[in-house]
């Protein structure tokens, strides 16, 4: 794994997922010739009738785009005075039922809920808070904590400072404003300063100065952090993710070597979390379900390739061989293909 993160070289050019836009590079798409009427009348079927028809379920709700499928709750609701994701919970189960109402759930509401996960019961799942807030956008974290206030009346930052501490709770809570600099044009005057101040707060010295990395990491802007990447590795011979993987260690680490991953690229990062909720002694199926809901529609044909780069076989056999039944089949329609 380590060649991976270790070549820089086609960092600077390489695209990066934080501007993609919507719908591009996801595997669902919209419908041609969509009628809410017609789907709201065959969902209706599937969960009224005797039976569910989780087929029918997710053959609509995968093959529509999110937009589509908010027109589809609406209509919902109006024909039947219950909301979809109420009946989805009543009349489906496990894995399955948590992945088709994510698929119900607007993308920053759905981002909003499993960070509420995260923060639920006694101590914080902090691998969903680094994931998310390692690897989305600004907007997408504006859009996130709007959706926080609304559903609590409280400010996500506020919630987050109880639940987390020192350099890793400054580090998530710069995350969490959204206020990374979005400017595309690269100081490179600016990344070799900012490659010595982290080389002098952390190889250089005998213990590291956390705050540095937290504040460079955390603020400049993703060409702007390309750029220091390559400096860094001048300035000290290792790449930064190895300093980093060296000098820290716990949630901060964690987050910082996210951070660096998701600078390189996004769809490398989330093709390394896929494979790890797949391996081993059983699946980590609510990581797959929300990396496959929340990218379907963003990257994942771009993931798609960096898994099966990475891992010689497609993301399409990787699931097929992990996963059964109709959680699989639902996985299985998001993913989109095989390659």
């Amino acid at each position: 794994m380590a060649s991976l993160w270790d070549d820089l070289e086609s960092l600077a050019n390489s695209p990066s997922s934080f501007t993609a836009p919507t719908g591009e590079r996801g595997t669902i798409k919209p419908k041609a010739g969509f009628n809410a009427g017609d789907d709201v009348a065959a969902l209706r079927n599937a969960i009224e009738g005797l039976g569910t028809k989780e087929k029918i379920l997710i053959e609509i709700l995968t093959r529509r785009s999110s937009a589509q499928r908010q027109l589809l709750c609406e209509a919902y609701k109006e024909a039947t005075g219950r909301t979809l994701v109420e009946d989805l919970r009543g009349d489906t189960s496990g894995d399955l039922e948590e992945l088709l109402v994510a698929l119900a759930t607007p993308p920053a509401a759905f981002d909003c809920h499993q960070v509420m996960k995260a923060m639920k019961g006694a101590g914080t799942n902090d691998g969903i808070l680094i994931e998310i807030f390692a690897s989305r956008s600004n907007q997408q974290i504006r859009a996130l904590t709007d959706a926080y206030l609304k559903e609590t009346q409280k400010k996500l930052t506020l919630d987050l400072r109880g639940e987390i501490s020192g350099d890793f709770a400054k580090a998530l809570l710069l995350l969490a404003e959204g206020k990374r600099d979005e400017s595309a044009a690269v100081d490179a005057e600016k990344a070799k300063k900012d490659a010595k101040t982290l080389y002098d707060a952390g190889e250089k010295k005998w213990g590291t100065d956390e705050s540095k990395f937290v504040d460079v990491l955390c603020r400049r802007s993703v060409p702007q952090l390309r750029q220091t990447l390559l400096e860094y590795k001048n300035v000290s011979g290792k790449t930064l993710q190895q300093s980093v993987e060296g000098e820290m260690s716990g949630a901060l680490e964690e987050l910082l070597v996210a951070i660096v991953k998701c600078v390189k690229s996004v769809p490398a990062y989330f093709a390394e979390r896929l494979h790890a909720s797949m391996k081993g002694g059983g699946t980590d199926e609510s990581t797959l379900n929300r990396i496959m809901v929340s990218r379907s529609e963003i990257d994942l044909l771009d993931i798609r390739a960096e898994f099966k780069k990475l891992y010689k076989c497609s993301l399409l056999s990787a699931i097929k061989s992990d996963l059964s039944g109709l959680h699989g089949d639902c996985v299985e329609a998001i993913c989109g293909g095989d390659d």
